[in-house]
């Protein structure tokens, strides 16, 4: 893995691009839940894709929204196919390494299905909002009704479609609840932009996330916040000194 010192924003050299598939096949090829987040960049935004995989929804933005993509990416292999598909992608660790980055330097950050893998959710949270003028930030929701039902009848550590590694030898160490992430945004002072509930496929509800039916039915939550601007941050730090 690469030092925060090898963080750059221009640190990956992407190859040649492969030529483009037909058009709206890249979008069909995504999984719902990344077209749904697709839809809510603007074109010719700088994009950082954080846990970006194989860089699914980076090339679609690069190819059919002319983002500035980016991307971070923990394993070797998904780095690797990253860049034979001619993306700006470098490896790196969420928990580490976004303190790399400047204020503001993205439009839009996104964390799809990651923050429940990462050791330190709260900072990394504060992180996206520090870097990206707004992040979209989805997770599966661990108040789902089936997961709690395993609990109760059970007793033993749920399996899901979306949370499918037994306990023992699962990525997952800080699952949480809608509910949970909606306190969290409100203790870092997050404005939620936007919210979806999902089902496990990526199809959306019409519900509150801050209501208990939310976090009753919905498998996934994904979030559009945005933080306090550097200039508010700076004020910030100047009263107290």
């Amino acid at each position: 893995m690469r030092s925060s010192a090898a963080l750059r924003l221009d640190a990956a050299t992407p190859q040649a691009a492969p030529a483009a598939p037909a058009p709206g096949e890249l979008r069909r090829e995504l999984r719902r839940d990344l077209r749904l987040i697709a839809d809510m960049i603007e074109p010719a935004s700088r994009v950082l894709d954080i846990g970006c995989g194989d860089g699914a929804l980076l090339a679609y933005l690069a190819r059919e929204k002319g983002v500035d993509a980016r991307g971070i990416e923990l394993s070797q292999a998904g780095v690797n196919a990253c860049v034979r598909h001619g993306l700006s992608v470098i490896q790196g660790d969420a928990d580490r390494d976004l303190d790399a980055f400047p204020d503001d330097a993205f439009d839009v950050v996104v964390l799809s299905q990651t923050l429940q893998a990462t050791r330190h959710p709260r900072h990394v949270l504060e992180a996206l909002l520090r870097i990206g003028k707004r992040a979209i930030v989805s997770f599966p929701n661990f108040g789902f009704w089936h997961i709690r039902l395993g609990l109760l009848f059970r007793g033993r550590m749920p399996l899901s479609e979306l949370l499918s590694n037994p306990w023992y030898d699962t990525p997952n160490i800080h699952l949480c609840t809608i509910r949970d992430f909606v306190a969290l945004c409100d203790e870092l002072g997050a404005g939620i932009e936007r919210s979806l509930t999902l089902d496990r496929h990526g199809r959306p509800f019409t519900l509150d996330p801050r209501g208990s039916l939310a976090n009753l039915l919905a498998e996934q939550g994904m979030f559009v916040l945005s933080g306090k601007r550097a200039g508010q941050r700076a004020g910030k730090r100047d009263t107290a000194q």
